[in-house]
């Protein structure tokens, strides 16, 4: 069976994310593909949704229903995006933080929460990645269901975050040039 942990890497080793929809990376992994003689097997892919105007998470929900995840690990999904996983009957465990094969370990001995609905609210990616100390009464995640993320891995993301703005507006400001130059 597939999972998938949002990353902040390209590897087993990397960092999970707090955030599924912006989250720099899918890593597609096997469980049980893992034995003695073998390394568990894995795929690392961009998360295509992450420099989306506007609904990056069911983007990136819908993503990795396509590529066969069967349940899918997080720090926090929205509500637009755990909506696309429910309809597809792809269950959405939270973890609080530590790596990606931190997090399969965790999925494999059952240590996972089932998430019950959204554990951020809508648009919780964007401005303020890691923020999801309160939840609005319209979403329907209890705040037990909440993942705790620390100060460090907040300033982490927001940093990570923030990178990736800078270079989003360079790109937009690099093309607004080019089409104000006729070119």
């Amino acid at each position: 069976m597939k999972i998938v942990v949002s990353a902040n890497g390209m590897d087993l080793d990397a960092q999970a994310s707090p955030v599924f929809g912006r989250c720099p990376a899918y890593i597609f992994v096997d469980p049980e593909s893992a034995d003695e003689n073998h390394p568990m097997a894995f795929e690392a892919v961009d998360n295509p949704a992450l420099g989306a105007a506007g609904g990056a998470g069911i983007q990136a929900a819908q993503f990795v229903v396509e590529r066969g995840a069967k349940a899918v690990v997080s720090g926090n999904v929205g509500p637009n995006a755990f909506g696309v996983l429910q309809a597809a009957s792809v269950p959405v465990y939270t973890f609080g933080g530590g790596t990606v094969r931190q997090a399969v370990e965790a999925y494999k001995a059952g240590k996972l929460t089932t998430a019950g609905g959204a554990t951020a609210r809508a648009h919780a990616g964007v401005g303020r990645a890691a923020m999801v100390a309160s939840v609005s009464d319209s979403t329907p995640a209890r705040e037990e269901e909440i993942a705790p993320i620390s100060s460090q891995k907040e300033i982490a993301a927001l940093k990570q975050e923030a990178a990736e703005l800078r270079q989003r507006l360079a790109e937009l400001v690099d093309r607004l040039d080019r089409l104000e130059k006729g070119g």
